[in-house]
């Protein structure tokens, strides 16, 4: 039986997939997947393996082959002065040329964003990118020698601690240069990409599960001396076969009528180490957020919020800006309770 090249792909990727989880019987549940006979799974198999994509070990266990792309770039030497051509010089060519468009631009946005964080703001001297590539997905990690990003922040807004300054990530509009930036960078990116992660002062900046992004990047070559360095790690990583779109993300958080950045989805679990419970945490949540025309807060995985807090948000931030959506999502039966009883007078 001849299958499409469609279908072809779509069992290659499969197969690539569940290599990339460590599935143990690859075979049976390509087998049973896609209903080919034991023979056909091989010739898969093999026709990966001739192709360079993946590799057979001693074990009989199949691997993914990296292809690793490393550069560095000096500022003495005027190598970090323009992010597009470093894009266009070392990233395009080498690794994004040949994937899809929606994914090309994807990349294009991501890297030149990031990297122009690190030509702007790290104040550093070098830095240091490290890519793996393979038939299924893109990973880079951009490692910079500068004061660190969530010290930048705290420095800069007068903050208490580095945490603040994770948490005004999760904003978005957040720069210490507004005058030439806009503070949406970090933001879109870390929506756009399958995994992100920003890593400095010794702290993590993810929507993604923690474990799962450290484990990822430490198949990087240099993570055990990077991490315990001074600056910024910034570890992006998509799927070759994304089905995202840049313009459809940009829209989703952006005015209709003027395309301004002007609305937020914020992930309370991750902006808080606790459920929250006081006034003083919802005013560290409320910081800011009166330059945004429409609010999301995403509540999942959070069982609990505390009346303070909730009448803090839901009632006198939002008397004080009236003009402003706020929409509360994936709330508990007790959060709601709580939701109801201090909007109840409104």
């Amino acid at each position: 039986m001849s299958f499409s090249k469609s279908k072809r792909n779509a069992i290659e990727n499969y197969i690539l997939e569940k290599i990339a989880i460590s599935e143990p019987d690859v075979i049976t549940k390509t087998k049973e997947a896609f209903s080919l006979s034991i023979n056909s799974v091989y010739r898969y198999l093999n026709n990966l393996i001739d192709k360079g994509n993946i590799e057979r070990k001693r074990n009989g266990v199949y691997s993914i082959v990296n292809k690793v792309h490393r550069f560095k770039l000096l500022r003495e030497k005027k190598e970090l002065d323009d992010e597009q051509k470093i894009y266009d010089r070392y990233i395009y060519p080498e690794l994004i040329s040949g994937l899809p468009e929606n994914v090309r631009m994807i990349w294009d946005f991501s890297f030149t964003e990031m990297m122009n964080n690190v030509i702007d703001h790290s104040f550093c001297t070098e830095a240091t990118c490290v890519a793996l590539s393979n038939l299924s997905y893109t990973a880079i990690t951009i490692y910079d020698n500068g004061v660190g990003i969530f010290k930048s922040i705290k420095d800069w807004f007068g903050l208490d601690s580095i945490e603040d300054a994770i948490a005004e990530l999760f904003k978005g509009r957040v720069t210490t240069d507004s005058a030439n930036h806009s503070g949406e960078g970090i933001f879109f990116t870390s929506r756009l990409l399958d995994e992100f992660a920003v890593l400095s002062s010794g702290k993590v900046f993810t929507h993604n599960r923690f474990d799962e992004i450290i484990a990822d990047f430490k198949e990087f070559p240099g993570f055990e001396r990077w991490q315990n360095l001074k600056g910024t790690i910034v570890f992006m990583k998509q799927s070759n076969i994304s089905n995202k779109n840049v313009s459809e993300i940009l829209e989703r958080f952006s005015d209709e009528d003027t395309a301004e950045f002007s609305k937020t989805s914020i992930p309370i679990k991750e902006f808080f180490d606790t459920y929250p419970v006081s006034r003083s945490q919802a005013k560290r949540l409320c910081a800011r957020l009166n330059v945004f025309k429409e609010i999301e807060l995403d509540f999942e995985g959070v069982s609990d919020i505390g009346q303070g807090f909730a009448d803090e948000v839901f009632r006198v931030f939002q008397d004080r800006n009236p003009e402003i959506i706020i929409k509360a999502i994936n709330m508990t039966p007790n959060v709601e309770r709580m939701f109801k009883h201090v909007t109840f007078r409104k």
